[in-house]
Formats: structure tokens, C-alpha cells, sequence
């Protein structure tokens, strides 16, 4: 008989939905807010360079404490609650700085609110539901994507200021804190239908929170106890983020053979209209075919799409396989979450996902330095080609290892 899907999820799935609403309003129109006050790319780059670092260092720092909390909704809440109530607050800046401020914000409570969540979701399925869950979150998430942008357009297009923009990004906010609280329950280890006994773990409290050597005794613990499984499926997944640039580069690349500037929102929009009705069906396939291998389709179907932005035929094949990108997503994003937390037992998850998150995002950081200076000196090919060479070694990687056996390990 068919599981029905857990509340929890559905309330993770709009909490997801709302929030990146309110993040895409504020995202898309920043750039030009930035340069409308006197500051321009170099302002942008130091302002997002920063928040996604914070973003990288919080989600590890969260992985360390999901293992050790008993109650994690708190945590989560009032990483919704920061995020969204900062948000509106654009609408007052005057100094790209005070934007900063606000970035930082946001994106650190993102990485501490993000770790804790996945772990709740590994708890709240079983096995077996585990890349659907992940998968229907993703898609209520990239729903958002599409909802965000939308929004602020239609508000520009009345003639309304980008401050304006702002104020509103306030009511998908709001929703998104109202959900979490009132949607999302506690999760507890050892019920999430696996079968696996309780760990031992013990919460954190004040005395315990503070004491410095027990602060040493974890991050031992931490290299420690994480299995070697887990670590091969991280050197394939950091080899090709290492060749994951920011998509920024593809909207380049598409301008280059003559896709007009203004067109670079629809870019953005064919890929995640793709990505929302894929992410959903890709986590469930997961759960029937071993997860190593839907991740290296993904894996190939992104080798393809750089291949042909390498060669750019023609404007329709850059259109047709921005679409296609959406689906390396939908093959990776949730399936992944799903094949780390079931590498480790379950008294690690949340270590795992920290370090898999930390790791990928500043391999991620790495390839667009690299994909930009390659870009500089031999042109667009060259990188294009060699993320495409990444990721087909990366997904050979997957293949070799283990089959399916290693999504039943946890």
C-alpha cells in the first residue's frame, strides 16, 4: 500500500515556497537597487562573496549541532524568522554596506536553519521515501523561483519603486515564519521507520555547550566517525563541483552567441519551470533505482548541457538545454541529500550534511575563480569543456562504487 507523505514535509515544502519567494523578489532587483545608491559589481561581488561564505561555514556549524539538540524546530523557526524579517528592511538602506549587514543576516541564518531541517526530514520517512521527500521540498522550493521573480516584475511594471519590491517580499515572509511555527512538529531519533535503534546522543545543554574539550572531543569525532562511504561519495561530488561554476557563466555564454540581456530572466525561467516539475518525479525514482545512479544521470545530463554551451550550434540549442539543465537538478539536488544521510548512521546526519555542504559550496566557489580566469585568457570553450570532462568522471565515480547497497546502510 502507498505511504502517505508525512505533514511535516508538505510544511518544510511551503515553508521552502514562501521563503524563496521572498528571497527572489529582494535577489533579482538588487543588482540594480546596488548600482541606483552609487555602488556597482565590486560592492555586489564583496557583498555576495561574503554571505555565501557565511552561508558555507554556518551550514557546518549547524551539522555539528543537529546531532547534539533534542528539540531542532527552534532552530529552524528562527532561521525562517531572521531571514524574512531582515528582508524588508532593503526598503530603508541608504549604503551598500548597511546591505551587507543585511546579507549576512539572511544567509547565515539560512546555513544554520538548512542542516537542521534535512536532518528533521530524514526522520520524518522512512528509507525507502526519503529522495521523494527531499524531492517535493526541492520543487516547492524552486516554485518559489519562479513565483519571486515574477512577483517583483509585475510590481515593476506598475511603475512601483525597487523599494517597494522590498516591502513586499514582507508578506511571503511572514507566511513562511507562520508555517513554520504552526506547521512543522518536532521529529525524534530511532522513528523514522528504519528500524535503527536510538543513539545515545546527548543534548546540548549550558554546561556542556561551553566546555572546550568536549568542543576538541567532537571534531575528532566528527573525522572519526563519518565512514569511508561517505567520503568517496564526497571526493566524486567536490571533483564536480570543482567544475560547477556559477550559472551566471551560462547566462554569459548565452549572450555571447547573441541572446539578447534582456532575455536572461527567461533563461532563468526555462530552467526552473524544468527543475519544479522534475525535483518531485527524480526523488521518487530514487527511491525504486539506487541513488548512485540517478545522480550520475545527472551528472551526464549536465556534461551534455556544457558540452553544447561549448560548441553553442545555435540560439535554440542554447534554449533547449537550459531546459534540459533543470533536469541535472532535479537528478542531483534532493537525491543527494537522500544518498549522504542514509552513507551514515544516524547519529551523524547532520555532521554529514555540514561537512557535504561546506565542502561542495567552497569547491563551488573555487570553479568560478578558476572558470573565470580560464574564460580570461584561452575563452569560453576551454572551461565549458573541462566541467564537462569533470562531471563525467565524477559520474563514473558514482557508478563504480557500490551500486545501490550504499543508500541502506543508515
Amino acid at each position: 500500500m502507498r505511504e502517505r507523505t508525512p505533514r511535516n514535509i508538505y510544511a518544510f515544502g511551503f515553508t521552502s515556497f514562501f521563503n524563496d519567494t521572498a528571497s527572489e523578489m529582494a535577489y533579482w532587483v538588487l543588482p540594480a537597487f546596488l548600482a541606483s545608491i552609487g555602488a556597482g559589481p565590486a560592492q555586489l561581488g564583496i557583498i555576495e562573496g561574503i554571505a555565501e561564505s557565511v552561508a558555507s561555514f554556518a551550514k557546518l556549524l549547524s551539522g555539528q549541532l543537529a546531532d547534539r539538540m533534542s528539540r531542532r524546530k527552534p532552530v529552524v523557526v528562527a532561521g525562517y524568522f531572521v531571514a524574512n524579517a531582515v528582508k524588508p528592511l532593503l526598503a530603508l538602506t541608504t549604503h551598500w554596506g548597511q546591505i551587507l549587514g543585511i546579507r549576512f543576516a539572511d544567509r547565515f541564518s539560512k546555513g544554520i536553519r538548512g542542516t537542521t531541517r534535512d536532518v528533521m526530514v530524514a526522520e520524518a520517512v522512512r528509507r525507502g521515501h526519503r529522495g521523494s521527500a527531499y524531492g517535493l521540498i526541492q520543487a516547492m522550493d524552486s516554485a518559489g523561483a519562479i513565483a519571486g521573480p515574477g512577483i517583483a516584475l509585475a510590481v515593476l511594471a506598475m511603475h512601483y519603486s525597487m523599494r517597494t519590491v522590498f516591502w513586499l517580499a514582507a508578506v511571503p515572509g511572514a507566511l513562511c515564519i507562520l508555517v513554520a511555527f504552526f506547521g512543522i512538529t518536532e521529529t525524534t531519533r530511532g522513528e523514522d521507520g528504519s528500524g535503527d535503534p536510538a543513539p545515545a546522543t546527548k543534548p546540548i545543554s549550558g554546561s556542556n555547550l561551553l566546555d572546550a574539550s568536549q568542543s576538541e572531543s567532537a571534531i575528532r569525532g566528527l573525522v572519526r566517525r563519518l565512514p569511508t562511504s561517505f567520503y568517496y561519495v564526497l571526493g566524486a561530488v567536490t571533483l564536480f563541483s570543482l567544475g560547477n561554476s556559477s550559472d551566471m557563466f551560462l547566462v554569459l555564454r548565452a549572450q555571447s552567441v547573441g541572446i539578447p540581456v534582456v532575455e536572461a530572466p527567461l533563461l532563468g525561467l526555462v530552467f526552473n519551470v524544468t527543475y519544479t516539475l522534475l525535483a518531485w518525479p527524480a526523488g521518487r525514482v530514487s527511491d525504486r533505482w539506487p541513488r548512485r545512479r540517478v545522480a550520475a544521470a545527472g551528472y551526464l545530463v549536465f556534461a551534455i548541457v556544457y558540452l553544447v554551451f561549448a560548441l553553442a550550434p545555435s540560439q535554440l540549442a542554447i534554449w533547449v538545454t537550459m531546459a534540459c539543465y533543470g533536469l541535472f537538478y532535479a537528478l542531483t539536488a534532493p537525491v543527494l541529500k537522500a544518498l549522504v544521510v542514509e552513507t551514515v548512521s544516524e547519529d551523524v546526519r547532520g555532521r554529514a550534511l555540514g561537512v557535504f555542504f561546506f565542502t561542495t559550496s567552497v569547491a563551488t566557489l573555487l570553479a568560478s575563480v578558476i572558470t573565470g580566469e580560464l574564460w580570461k585568457v584561452y575563452g569560453a570553450r576551454l572551461p565549458f569543456f573541462l566541467s564537462a570532462a569533470a562531471a563525467v568522471v565524477a559520474a563514473g565515480m558514482l557508478l563504480a562504487q557500490g551500486g545501490g547497497k550504499s543508500q541502506r546502510l543508515a
